[in-house]
C-alpha cells in the first residue's frame, strides 16, 4: 500500500495564468496551500496555509472545489503519492512570499514542466477547460 500525502490547495486564475509558489531549497513549483493539521477541514487548512504562506485572507464563503488529483510525490521515495484536493476563493491582501514560500509567480501551460507531477496533471486540467494559456 502507498503512503498518501494529503494536501489542499488554492486555484488562483487571472487572465491565462495559474498563481504558483517555489518554497526555499526547492526546483519545482507548487500551487500554494499545504498538509491539513490534525482534525481540520479543508477550508481550515487552506485557510490557514494561504495566511501563512501570502499574507492574504481567503473568503470562506466564496470556496468552491475543483476537484482532487493525485500523482507521485516530487522529492519523495518511489510509491508516496500526493493527494491534492483543490478550491477556489476570492481573497483580500497583497500576495506576498512568507514562511517558507521564497518566490510567488504566475504560470501558464508553457511552464508546465517546472512543477511538481500532480500540479502537470492540474494544468492539463486547466488547459482543457480553456482556463490556461499556452
Amino acid at each position: 500500500m502507498s503512503a498518501v500525502i494529503d494536501k489542499i490547495a488554492w486555484l488562483h486564475l487571472r487572465d491565462g495564468e495559474v498563481l504558483s509558489t517555489r518554497s526555499h531549497g526547492k526546483d519545482r513549483y507548487y500551487f500554494p496551500g499545504g498538509k491539513r493539521e490534525p482534525g481540520e477541514t479543508d477550508a481550515q487548512t487552506l485557510l490557514r496555509e494561504i495566511r501563512e504562506e501570502l499574507t492574504v485572507a481567503l473568503d470562506p464563503a466564496s470556496l468552491e472545489p475543483a476537484g482532487t488529483w493525485e500523482a507521485p510525490a516530487h522529492g519523495h521515495p518511489a510509491g508516496v503519492l500526493v493527494r491534492m484536493t483543490c478550491y477556489y476563493a476570492r481573497h483580500t491582501g497583497q500576495l506576498q512570499p512568507a514562511a517558507e514560500i521564497a518566490e510567488v509567480v504566475w504560470l501558464r501551460y508553457r511552464h508546465r514542466a517546472e512543477v511538481s507531477a500532480v500540479d502537470q496533471l492540474i494544468f492539463d486540467w486547466l488547459r482543457a477547460q480553456n482556463l490556461l494559456a499556452d
